[in-house]
């Protein structure tokens, strides 16, 4: 773990041209190391927290390097909660990189990837999943995932997590204190009191863990996977979802020999849509890898679309195939060249045109469906958006059932003691108050620096 006794800087805008990028300092000596290479009216020593002051950043000879606005903030009420400074500059990559040069110079290192945002959560501005938040918000691609990660860095899992955790502690103290007193044969708890408190906490966690469903889908979307005979239209769908035309179109079987990849954003959620290579059998080998790699997209997706010609017999040879990779509920039965063929549509299939786009937006509904109720979704509700606090919260489950067996069957309070604080470490850890060196460098590790 990093000590907080160094100063940091890093740019903390994104590498290339803009109009203005920002050089964030953190630490002890963070005013007093920008102080002697900023000119203003007044030096940054004697600024209050929170006021920014218009000057220039000079070179050791003397020279203008860039006119800047200097933000001042001091400790504890900052960003990582250390004194801090923040430089804005024009933005050239150039003037910044000699900016950050000139600062390095004053006994200042060059911060790590997300190392600001770590001093944030060692000086406790903010907890680990809230800290785990700061990267989602930044990667959020859709309105759906940005909702989700401001619901966890305003806090609204930690609380929740923070409250069951809690309850466990006051049971598991109240046993602890009864083992203390084991001689006087006192109780302070009644068992059957702690079993039903563990049961209530089993069906909370329950249900955040059940909420990985959609937080999955609100962090990282939905991968869609087109599956279908050569030539039944899944590159006119993916074409007409993307507006543009992304695959080729022909007549000719076996065109589409890899997988195409899009993104779309479909009412706030995030749609990865893979195009795949007609699924048969092929002597040409660069169409057996397309075929390969068709069915490896099927095993890795989170929703199937099984479309089929209008015309055509439905493909059962393809579906038990689809089946052998895949679950029967991830599969969606499409039906493409309505506007061709006039014909009763088969029970359970949607009917549609990727060319006029009929029957496209009832098809949509349904997959938006499958993929989650969108109103399930509330800023109000705790949301498991990662796969370590899911994690978590099924080793929690697992300890806290483990305690109920050894009340069942009589056990010293010695042996539901240790599987309360068991399961109280690993709620710990979704917030940061049982966390190691690995599990840090790991979630920090995936910031860029700056950050």
């Amino acid at each position: 773990m990093l000590t907080n006794e160094e100063t940091i800087a890093a740019i903390a805008t994104p590498i290339g041209v803009g109009a203005i990028s920002v050089i964030r300092v953190s630490g002890e000596e963070s005013i007093q190391s920008v102080d002697p290479i900023f000119v203003g009216k007044k030096k940054l020593i004697e600024m209050n927290s929170h006021t920014i002051q218009y000057g220039k950043i000079v070179s050791e000879s003397g020279d203008v390097i860039d006119d800047v606005l200097v933000s001042v903030f001091k400790n504890p009420n900052s960003y990582t909660g250390e004194d801090s400074v923040e430089i804005s500059t024009h933005g050239s990559p150039l003037v910044c990189n000699n900016i950050l040069a000139r600062i390095l110079k004053q006994n200042v290192r060059l911060a790590e990837p997300g190392e600001f945002t770590k001093r944030a959560f060692l000086n406790g501005k903010i907890d680990l999943s809230q800290a785990e938040a700061v990267i989602d918000v930044i990667n959020s691609r859709t309105n759906a995932s940005l909702k989700g990660a401001r619901n966890q860095l305003d806090g609204v899992l930690s609380k929740k997590v923070d409250s069951l955790r809690e309850s466990l502690v006051n049971s598991s103290s109240l046993i602890e204190l009864e083992l203390d007193f084991a001689e006087e044969d006192l109780e302070f708890v009644s068992l059957e009191k702690v079993k039903r408190e563990i049961k209530n906490i089993i069906e909370e966690i329950e249900k955040l863990i059940d909420s990985y469903k959609i937080g999955k889908v609100i962090r990282d979307g939905v991968n869609v996977v087109f599956v279908g005979k050569p030539n039944v239209g899944k590159s006119s769908l993916l074409n007409y979802l993307v507006k543009e035309s992304r695959a080729i179109v022909s007549h000719i079987p076996g065109t589409t020999r890899d997988v195409i990849r899009e993104e779309v954003s479909i009412d706030g959620i995030l749609f990865k849509l893979f195009d795949t290579a007609g699924i048969r059998i092929t002597e040409d080998e660069i169409e057996k890898e397309g075929v390969l790699r068709s069915r490896k997209a099927v095993e890795n997706a989170d929703l199937v679309i099984l479309l089929n010609d209008t015309n055509s017999e439905f493909p059962t040879d393809l579906y038990d195939e689809i089946l052998h990779l895949t679950d029967k509920e991830k599969v969606i039965f499409v039906d493409n060249k309505i506007d061709l063929y006039k014909k009763i549509l088969r029970e359970n299939h949607f009917g549609i045109s990727a060319l006029t786009g009929e029957g496209v937006d009832k098809f949509l509904d349904h997959l938006k469906e499958k993929s989650f109720d969108s109103n399930s979704f509330s800023e109000k509700n705790a949301v498991v958006t990662n796969l370590r606090h899911k994690d978590a919260l099924e080793k929690a489950r697992e300890h806290l059932l483990k305690s109920i067996d050894s009340i069942d069957e009589k056990l010293s309070g010695e042996f539901i003691s240790v599987d309360l604080r068991n399961a109280e470490s690993s709620l710990g850890e979704i917030i940061g108050k049982v966390t190691t060196d690995d599990i840090l460098n790991n979630i920090f590790s995936k910031f860029c620096i700056g950050k």
